[in-house]
């Protein structure tokens, strides 16, 4: 299938993906199967991406950011893909955590966290989900109650990204415990406060590399000052304006597993044989892998559209629910497809099929679900005149 460059990559963006494509190959390609072993990547290996510039890639130049665009980051997530790789959460550390504090934070905070995030001395996660709230954010129980200078944190999280390895965690609590959205702040949780702790790893049904945890706040103090946003409340605001990046990072993602999925199974077909011909023999496989590549190449047009929009800051929100639901959705039925070409040896963990089958699972789950988007996507139809 001829190679498609997208329309909006330019030179500057070429030599980064040569960066980040290298970066990979070196740091991360040979060291997966140690990962996934580990139920995380080596802590060094956040310092390593800090030193040549990978982390915090569109934070600006004067925060210790590399002064990009979101286009930076789409290129590491498209490369780590490439690499094999699901266990490094480094697009929740760069889209999202960093953006939080970039966009909410005071200049005391960005200054204090941002060039830390960039160097990979801070490893960032963001604490929402908890064990009875799933996706109704409205209803967390964790509470941040102020107490002078200072609020007490009680509560527990769940399926946190980075919760291992995490050196600040945003923290989403009830500083209102009596309101439901209203009552919502984000609050900065470095993990070294008192009071703080991690669950043991949790066991995935894929991305078994990539560290996630359960986090537990007994009696955690931090200054007030630890509040993201001028004022208590605005949690929930600004996790609805902050969700549509991370919306977006999951549907690059889910397109670059697409196609990395249909160049594997084209080399596989083309070199295993069945009843004295290579599997690309048969009509079967040539309509299946048909259908594979228009798939890509329908998801690949409709993201790098979504991508251009973003750049612009002209992304709304249904859209980038229409990608994420349809990118995580038809990423899901291409791997399955691929691995039945593959037949017995795509159920094996060896072959780099079967781990993009299962990872992919949650892609229709986190960053909110399936059900989620539609819901999103149907508020936004127009009524009959």
């Amino acid at each position: 299938m001829p190679g498609r460059r997208s329309p909006w990559m330019d030179q500057d963006l070429d030599d980064f993906r040569d960066l980040a494509r290298t970066f990979c190959e070196k740091e991360i390609t040979p060291n997966v199967d140690r990962f996934i072993a580990n139920k995380e990547v080596d802590r060094d290996l956040w310092n390593k991406a800090g030193d040549v510039g990978l982390l915090c890639c569109s934070i600006p130049e004067e925060y210790g950011g590399g002064g990009g665009t979101f286009a930076h980051e789409a290129i590491l997530i498209e490369e780590q893909a490439r690499a094999l790789d699901t266990s490094w959460g480094v697009s929740l550390h760069n889209g999202i955590v960093a953006h939080y504090i970039l966009a909410y934070g005071t200049e005391e905070q960005k200054h204090e966290w941002l060039p830390k995030l960039a160097s990979g001395e801070c490893v960032g996660a963001i604490a929402m989900t908890e064990p009875g709230t799933g996706s109704d954010l409205q209803s967390v129980k964790t509470k941040a109650i102020r107490e002078g200078d200072e609020y007490v944190i009680n509560g527990s999280k769940i399926f946190i990204t980075n919760g291992r390895q995490a050196d600040l965690v945003i923290t989403v609590a009830k500083t209102n415990p009596e309101e439901a959205a209203a009552g919502i702040s984000l609050i900065l949780v470095p993990t070294s406060t008192p009071g703080f702790s991690r669950g043991k790893h949790l066991d995935k049904v894929g991305m078994k590399g990539q560290d996630t945890a359960e986090l537990i706040y007994e009696d955690v103090r931090v200054p007030v000052s630890n509040l993201l946003g001028t004022e208590e409340g605005q949690g929930f605001i600004q996790l609805m304006q902050q969700l549509p990046q991370e919306r977006l990072i999951v549907a690059v993602a889910n397109v670059a597993a697409m196609e990395l999925s249909l160049d594997l199974t084209l080399q596989y077909v083309h070199e295993r044989e069945a009843f004295g011909r290579p599997i690309w023999g048969f009509q079967n496989t040539k309509f299946k892998l048909a259908e594979v590549a228009t798939e890509a190449r329908v998801a690949r047009s409709f993201v790098d559209e979504c991508i251009a929009l973003h750049l612009e800051g002209k992304l709304d929100i249904p859209t980038v629910a229409m990608a994420k639901l349809w990118c995580s959705e038809r990423a899901q039925k291409v791997a399955d497809k691929c691995l039945q070409l593959f037949g017995g040896y795509g159920y094996m963990n060896e072959y780099p099929i079967a781990r993009i089958w299962a990872d992919l699972r949650v892609s229709q789950i986190y960053a909110g679900t399936s059900e989620i988007m539609k819901e999103i996507i149907s508020r936004s139809l127009p009524a009959p005149s």
